[in-house]
């Protein structure tokens, strides 16, 4: 039997790493943890665009989705989620992006709308973070010491 390569090893970790990254907000209360998670997506799509350009260099070909995911409800527009409208209006443009590379098997037009993505939740997640640093929601960011 021959041994598992190691691209094929690290391509399941990395959709087990997306996959964690979604199921965190399902059903994910409206709480002060909102941001880390839509960073923790951003931190995933990248990991998903870096393999997939590796694969694709190996002459992999993305097995296509037969049909699209719903998004988790606290990403979904109309769902009262915090954070500029303009960033989801991005963010949403880029799941689109990606649903519809997600249907080819072009494994370079699946990594780049996961970088699109990543980089829209990235942005977002920063937002956010900020938004609710101003509210209160989390504790104002400790002023960074200077070292000698």
């Amino acid at each position: 039997m021959a041994a598992e390569d190691p691209l094929q090893r690290e391509f399941q970790e990395v959709q087990e790493r997306w996959r964690r990254a979604i199921d965190q907000h399902r059903m994910a209360p409206p709480d002060a943890g909102f941001s880390q998670r839509v960073r923790d997506l951003s931190e995933a799509c990248a990991a998903e665009a870096d393999v997939c350009r590796r694969a694709a260099t190996a002459g992999w070909a993305w097995p296509p989705a037969k049909t699209a995911g719903s998004q988790p409800y606290e990403l979904q527009a109309g769902t009262g989620r915090r954070g500029p409208e303009r960033l989801w209006r991005r963010f949403d443009a880029a799941v689109a992006v990606l649903t519809r590379a997600a249907a080819t098997t072009d494994l370079i037009a699946v990594a780049d709308a996961y970088e699109l993505l990543s980089e829209a939740a990235a942005d977002l997640a920063e937002a956010i973070e900020q938004q609710d640093r101003a509210s209160g929601l989390l504790p104002a960011a400790r002023p960074r010491q200077r070292t000698a």
